[in-house]
């Protein structure tokens, strides 16, 4: 009889123990199926090329990006800052300027343009205005197209002088994106 109850006893220790530890593994099943869920549904941050395209005061430049193929760069990790020309800034053009540039034969040189306007890193607002202050009312920026451009305050807001001497003023700053951020100008700036 007390062999029976051995056995019995180790039967139970052994059946609770194992139910224990399978409680133990779908515990960290669910818990990790809980994280997956809970990171599945966290908003995902667009990146700099989604949020222009859906922004409808960016047609034009979704358009410009389209003609010169570079919407897979700026949907690359970056990060990059975006000196994004509002459509109200194309319009600014000379009349045919842009239908010039969207021609195939003018790639490279939309391309350039449209580089012009991208910073390699993640300058913010606060960030520009800093280095302004810091720099003598001036900072110097180099473009991804190699070219420079001046950033200094006039009246409180931010301006970009290109290396034509145009200035373009930024009207709406720290669109934050997955690979960078977005400041949109109401004027385009054209490299030499």
């Amino acid at each position: 009889m007390k062999l029976k109850n051995l056995v019995l006893a180790a039967f139970v220790i052994g059946a609770f123990t194992f139910q224990s530890c399978k409680n133990a593994e779908k515990k960290e099943i669910n818990e990790e199926v809980e994280m997956e869920v809970v990171d599945a549904e966290a908003p995902m941050m667009e990146n700099i090329t989604t949020i222009a395209i859906g922004n409808e005061n960016f047609s034009t430049l979704v358009t410009a990006l389209k003609a010169a193929e570079l919407v897979e760069t700026l949907n690359g990790d970056g990060p990059f800052t975006v000196f994004a020309p509002t459509n109200d800034a194309f319009d600014k053009l000379p009349e045919g300027t842009v239908a010039n540039l969207l021609k195939a034969e003018n790639k490279a040189t939309l391309s350039s343009v449209l580089t012009y306007h991208v910073v390699s890193g993640k300058l913010m607002a606060a960030d520009v205005i800093k280095a302004i202050n810091n720099n003598n009312g001036m900072f110097e920026v180099t473009t991804v197209q190699g070219g420079k451009l001046v950033a200094s305050l006039q009246d409180g807001k931010v301006v970009l002088k290109d290396e034509k001497g145009n200035m373009s003023t930024i009207v709406m700053t720290d669109v934050e994106a997955s690979n960078g951020v977005i400041h949109a100008i109401e004027t385009v700036v054209m490299p030499k």
